[in-house]
């Protein structure tokens, strides 16, 4: 029996909530655990969204439920766990995956932007963790899943709150598990994805005049889907989705300084270069089409030449960065 099969036996029939599944890795995540015959319960903030993903997953043969929920709210999470346990009876994997972005200067994007990137991803997580703990308990088992992303392990350019909330989920989440430890059926799973090739770069804010678009070396959405049911079959602590991701952190965690302001740096110089307008994206209302997982489809099909890029730039950079140090010693 080959790895796929063995988890689709493992997790089958399993009852998977997943936030932010309207679009991006969550939408990804839909119809992969869809396709591995689980029953998923939807969640997004606009129905048009959810109706479209749960047909999709009905196709693919699964039980599949749509719940419209601002996971900034406490009363909307506590809301889909009412509605999942009546619907199904119990909740065996819970996704933490709803999320938002804003890019500029920290002094120019507005403070209520900068509070609701707090709101939905700390917050989010930890209503969503806060409901999930509860039930898992209640059960003696489960599974808690959190797309945390590497900017839980190092901050991303002129994205300081969003960085501030990706290490705060780290935080509570190493925290929660230890608390949970006692519980030898009860599993909290960290994921660190890089820059994925997904909507999620589309519906962030700009501002600064900041108009990045996804880059070549973007990972594919459907990886960390797929490494999301990998969890719920064979839950483990910490993992990478791909080598990429695994890559940015170990050259950062080695030479954090000169990484970062390099970073910093090129994504400065094209704030300078490419100038475009302030937009508060779907940081204060849903997110709007397009409604689909990949950002650019086009370049869904690249991780052979993208692997093959990323360990060149990446050795470049640390011998360039070897080289330096021994100069000024």
């Amino acid at each position: 029996m080959d790895t796929k099969q063995h988890i689709q036996n493992n997790i089958g029939g399993k009852v998977i909530v997943i936030t932010g599944a309207s679009s991006g890795v969550g939408r990804a995540a839909a119809e992969t655990f869809s396709a591995a015959c689980c029953k998923v319960v939807l969640v997004a903030r606009g129905q048009h969204g959810i109706d479209e993903v749960i047909d999709i997953c009905t196709n693919l043969g699964a039980v599949a439920i749509g719940i419209s929920a601002d996971v900034s709210v406490a009363k909307d999470v506590e809301k889909i766990a009412e509605k999942t346990l009546e619907h199904f009876g119990r909740i065996d994997v819970w996704v933490n995956n709803a999320g938002v972005m804003a890019n500029g200067k920290f002094e120019e994007i507005p403070m209520e932007i900068h509070e609701q990137v707090i709101k939905t991803n700390l917050f989010g997580y930890m209503h969503g963790a806060y409901n999930a703990i509860k039930i898992f308990k209640e059960q003696q088992y489960g599974i808690l899943i959190n797309n945390i992303s590497i900017g839980g392990m190092m901050p991303a350019p002129f994205s300081a709150v969003y960085s501030s909330s990706k290490y705060g989920i780290k935080g509570m989440m190493e925290g929660l598990r230890a608390e949970v430890s006692n519980h030898n059926d009860i599993h909290i799973c960290n994921i660190y994805p890089q820059l994925q090739n997904s909507t999620g770069n589309l519906h962030s804010a700009k501002y600064s005049g900041f108009k990045m678009g996804i880059s070549p070396l973007a990972s594919d959405p459907r990886l960390t889907a797929q490494t999301m049911l990998e969890l719920a079959g064979d839950p483990k602590s910490d993992v990478y989705p791909d080598f990429s991701s695994r890559l940015i952190t170990t050259i950062y965690r080695i030479f954090p300084k000169p990484f970062s302001y390099a970073a910093f740096a090129f994504v400065r110089m094209m704030m300078n270069f490419q100038k475009g307008p302030d937009v508060q994206g779907n940081i204060l209302q849903q997110s709007k089409e397009p409604l689909r997982i990949y950002g650019k489809p086009e370049l869904k099909n690249h991780s052979s030449f993208k692997k093959k890029v990323l360990i060149g730039a990446g050795v470049g950079f640390a011998l360039a960065l070897l080289i330096k140090s021994n100069k000024r010693q």
